[in-house]
């Protein structure tokens, strides 16, 4: 199980993770998370912008980002992934987000298969905020079938298997690292206010034997027609727990 590292700066702790995000947030007594969508994607250097002055209006530091949900044009080569990360990570290193040379930010970053974005864009984005009595509190980053660490691509789980056993053993593998990223937060399933899937591939003998006997049908399930980030991976999931979900005024 990862380390959970309290980070004052934002109010919240962190799962230790990499460079590019954290495992997952839970927000430090006193204070709450809160969730902002899009209406629409939105490109992530105004997405930032975004970000920066929603949190100026509620008087919050840039230091309060503690969740990301990204959205890609397409699935992107490992080489392609870490470039992109170095320049998102550029603007959180500004912000002063980084504690210790570690990432405190969770984030999730997927590939819708219809209607992609021409370019990197923000989906939506978690921050926290000074609460009372808070109750539902954390969200686990996103996570594919590959172990952190391993070998790629060789180490994908079921790699290039996309018939119900391969699927079934890539959603086994991910399940697992939602419960051991929640078990680090404090947290449990039913604990959360969503629970998310993304992959293009057919998820229903999965639902009935290995999702929803972990997660229930409280939250429900959200399946996003997504891809996840890396070419060769299927199938990702992320989880949170948040008590205020919010979505920008339309004109």
């Amino acid at each position: 199980m990862a380390e959970l590292i309290t980070f004052p700066a934002g109010g919240y702790a962190f799962l230790k993770g990499g460079f590019p995000y954290s495992q997952g947030v839970k927000a430090l007594g006193g204070y709450a998370i809160e969730r902002m969508r899009f209406a629409q994607p939105v490109p992530v250097a105004e997405g930032f912008a975004a970000i920066e002055a929603h949190l100026a209006a509620l008087r919050r530091p840039l230091t309060a980002l503690c969740a990301a949900e990204l959205r890609s044009p397409a699935p992107l080569s490992m080489s392609g992934f870490r470039t992109f990360n170095e320049g998102y990570v550029h603007v959180l290193k500004r912000w002063k987000l980084f504690h210790d040379g570690l990432n405190p930010v969770a984030r999730s970053n997927v590939a819708p298969q219809i209607a992609p974005p021409a370019q990197p864009c923000f989906h939506a984005f978690s921050y926290t905020v000074p609460a009372n009595n808070a109750v539902s509190n954390f969200v686990v980053a996103g996570s594919g079938e590959w172990p952190e660490g391993g070998k790629f691509p060789d180490d994908i789980v079921a790699r290039g298997d996309l018939s119900p056993a391969g699927l079934t053993l890539k959603a086994q593998f991910v399940l697992r690292k939602m419960e051991d990223r929640l078990a680090g937060l404090g947290a449990s399933w039913r604990e959360a206010s969503a629970v998310q899937v993304y992959t293009v591939h057919d998820i229903h003998s999965i639902l009935a034997v290995e999702i929803l006997p972990r997660a229930g049908n409280g939250a429900g399930l959200t399946w996003h027609y997504c891809r996840p980030p890396i070419e060769e991976l299927e199938y990702e999931m992320d989880v949170r727990g948040v008590g205020v979900e919010r979505l920008p005024h339309r004109q």
